[in-house]
């Protein structure tokens, strides 16, 4: 009977370590299916797990938004993740070591999924891409991937790029080639914008929010190019474009002008209240200066009087 005991002992612990070390070598996690519940959201909006998807990022919302494509062909948001870590500042990564996570456009192919990561689950970005590369910054491994640590990533909880993760296998195994990443400092609402005018990227910020109004007006994902050095949406015409050379003609939507021109006016009408306000408060302390140098003389010259 000892010996027994002693045999199931040996082997619980034999078990129990080849767990630990499966786990650490890398387990079969990047294979876990879609729980219920995402299944059920999944079918809610319409779509199903081997249809298209497509991602947003917002840091200063620190937020990550999954679309699907729904049976329609259009795009209905999924769910939205709570991003646990982004580090460096607002604006795009510009080196390799600036510790800086990327904004702007990205593809994301299965050569770019990561199951063996050490940070549980990743995706590469895939930056540099052809925008990055024509202005020539560097860097390498940016992901999003979970571990909830950040050193010019995303980083997500475990949980939550289990399911990303899942969610992107899932459509690769439908037949879509790739999925596309749409990275930005924060929505790019006229509010945010005016918030953040003198800020150094704000020529780069309103090159990326073309893809943004694309997005919101046709809840479909925009093609992308680069040329001239900056991005364009829906080219139309075939073949690549340089990423240095000139772009083409370009013709853009009506919706698409009238949504850009709402935009800006909102944008000008915020700024306009904004130097209305500081002019309103600057006024109001000269007049508090020119009371107190007033009341001060007064009382200034009584005092002159007693003396005398």
């Amino acid at each position: 009977m000892r010996k027994v005991v002693a045999f199931v002992l040996a082997l619980g612990c034999v078990v129990a370590l080849a767990g630990c070390v499966g786990l650490m070598s890398g387990d079969n996690r990047h294979n876990v299916p879609l729980s219920s519940g995402i299944q059920a959201q999944i079918k809610s909006i319409g779509s199903t797990p081997g249809k298209a998807m497509f991602v947003r990022i917002f840091k200063q919302e620190g937020q990550l938004e999954v679309w699907k494509e729904t049976s329609g062909g259009d795009f209905r948001l999924l769910k939205t993740y709570a991003i646990c870590a982004w580090s460096g500042d607002l604006g795009p990564k510009i080196r390799e070591g600036d510790r800086q996570a990327p904004e702007g456009v990205y593809t994301i192919t299965p050569g770019l999924m990561h199951p063996r990561s050490n940070y549980y689950l990743a995706f590469n970005i895939g930056f540099p891409n052809k925008f990055d590369r024509a202005h020539g910054r560097t860097g390498s491994n940016l992901m999003v991937h979970g571990d909830c640590s950040s050193a010019g990533c995303y980083a997500m909880t475990d949980g939550g790029i289990a399911e990303i993760y899942a969610l992107a296998r899932e459509s690769f195994k439908g037949g879509n080639k790739s999925f596309q990443v749409q990275v930005f400092p924060f929505r790019m609402t006229p509010q945010n914008i005016a918030a953040n005018i003198d800020n150094q990227h704000m020529p780069f910020w309103r090159d990326i929010k073309e893809g943004y109004d694309l997005f919101e007006i046709n809840r479909q994902p925009p093609t992308w190019d680069v040329c001239e050095r900056q991005y364009v949406f829906n080219a139309s015409g075939g073949g690549m474009l340089d990423a240095l050379g000139p772009c083409p003609a370009q013709t853009r939507s009506a919706t698409l002008v009238a949504r850009m021109e709402a935009d800006e006016r909102k944008i000008n009408d915020i700024l306009g209240g904004i130097a209305e306000k500081q002019a309103e408060q600057q006024a109001i302390a000269a007049r508090g200066e020119a009371i107190n140098t007033a009341v001060g003389g007064f009382f200034s010259s009584i005092g002159n009087a007693f003396a005398q």
